[in-house]
């Protein structure tokens, strides 16, 4: 079908399908290219005819969505992952319904790194399943170290920032460096000795393995198995500081803690002297403060019982003369006096007490005793 516009007087107005047709026409005329990129995306169904993939430049992070025919796919036996660098060959497309441009791939073939991404992820995924990447196997760092050990290459530009950093943070930690092969054929081998060597020392509490920058070649070594699995058995705590921070060494995840720089990784590991020389003033002053207003509510309390001890025996004396007068009380109204001063009078036959008139015959003498004084009586009837 031709692509014809839409004439408004002089103006030639196309529509929108008619642009993105006449432009894929144009893009079907274009020679067939090579495209190199990441896989970051790949769908593939046994009901679809076509296998969909994402290319990414790692780079700028630009992507284009690559078609390939699924029985040319298959046939190819590539078994793509996420992550691996391939080139596609194919002619530039576009969808015209959504104006998407693509690229029709003929063939694609995996490149250079994939095979070591492959390999890194399929380690990554068995370390992973054996717990070494795990959370709760993650030792907490010392606080107040006495040695740091550091791991780094022989010419490690970071290496000075990182053990100038250690010393202005906290002079009182000591820094043992271990300078050894970081990248190349023996490192993997040199890094685990050296590795070895700082934990055994002594005081060293702690471990900083520095790497600056490179390409994924130059850090493989810290993604090596034997590498890996000496981070985690190492027999104090190790932070890991290699590469930038987009990089992911497969120490990072082995590691007890991981750092951005190598600054970051001193920050880690050491305390701020002058943070920690703060903290202790401020806990002095509280302990001052703490301490005066114990000792004042401590002094109140001894006034209060100075005065308690002042004022207790004299209340007790009153409140035991007040028990003494109450029961003199009640003895004196009980005595037999009390009741003689009423009126009433004790007699006495033979020297006991009479209490029935039957008790005496006329004739008896009586002893008859009053308040005041005593009579002496003869009884002359008895009346029952």
């Amino acid at each position: 079908m031709k692509v014809a516009p839409i004439l408004y007087g002089d103006r030639k107005v196309y529509t929108v399908s008619a642009f993105n047709r006449g432009v894929a026409r144009f893009l079907g005329r274009l020679p067939t290219v090579w495209v190199e990129g990441e896989v970051t995306e790949l769908r593939r169904n046994e009901a679809w005819a076509t296998v969909f993939v994402t290319l990414k430049d790692p780079k700028t992070g630009a992507c284009l969505k690559v078609t390939l025919a699924r029985r040319t796919y298959d046939a190819l036996e590539l078994a793509l992952e996420e992550g691996e660098t391939v080139h596609a060959e194919g002619r530039a497309e576009l969808y015209e319904a959504r104006g998407e441009l693509g690229l029709r791939a003929t063939t694609i073939e995996r490149l250079g790194l994939g095979g070591h991404l492959v390999a890194l992820e399929r380690l990554k995924r068995q370390l992973a399943e054996e717990g070494l990447f795990a959370p709760d196997r993650k030792r907490a760092l010392p606080r107040l170290p006495r040695a740091v050990g550091v791991l780094t290459g022989a010419d490690a530009a970071a290496r000075g920032d990182l053990v100038a950093t250690l010393g202005k943070r906290f002079p009182a930690a000591k820094v043992v460096v271990c300078e050894t092969r970081v990248q190349g054929r023996g490192a993997p081998a040199a890094i685990i000795a050296g590795l070895r060597a700082l934990s055994a020392c002594d005081d060293v509490d702690v471990v900083i393995l520095a790497r600056g920058g490179g390409s994924f070649e130059d850090l493989l070594p810290f993604s090596n198995e034997a590498v890996v699995r000496a981070v985690a058995a190492c027999t104090v705590p190790v932070v890991s500081a290699v590469g930038h921070e987009q990089d992911t060494p497969l120490v990072d995840l082995a590691a007890d803690a991981r750092a951005a720089t190598p600054t970051a990784a001193a920050a880690l590991v050491v305390p701020d002297a002058h943070d920690l020389r703060a903290g202790l003033d401020a806990s002095h002053r509280r302990l001052r403060l703490a301490t005066s207003g114990l000792l004042e509510r401590d002094f109140e309390r001894l006034e209060r019982l100075g005065d308690r001890l002042l004022t207790a025996p004299r209340a007790l004396v009153e409140r035991r003369r007040a028990v003494l007068d109450h029961l003199g009380a009640r003895l004196q109204s009980l005595s037999p006096l009390a009741t003689l001063a009423r009126g009433y009078a004790v007699v006495r036959a033979s020297g006991k007490a009479l209490r029935e008139a039957g008790a005496v015959v006329p004739g008896d003498r009586l002893e008859i005793e009053l308040a005041a004084g005593a009579l002496g009586a003869t009884v002359e009837n008895v009346r029952p």
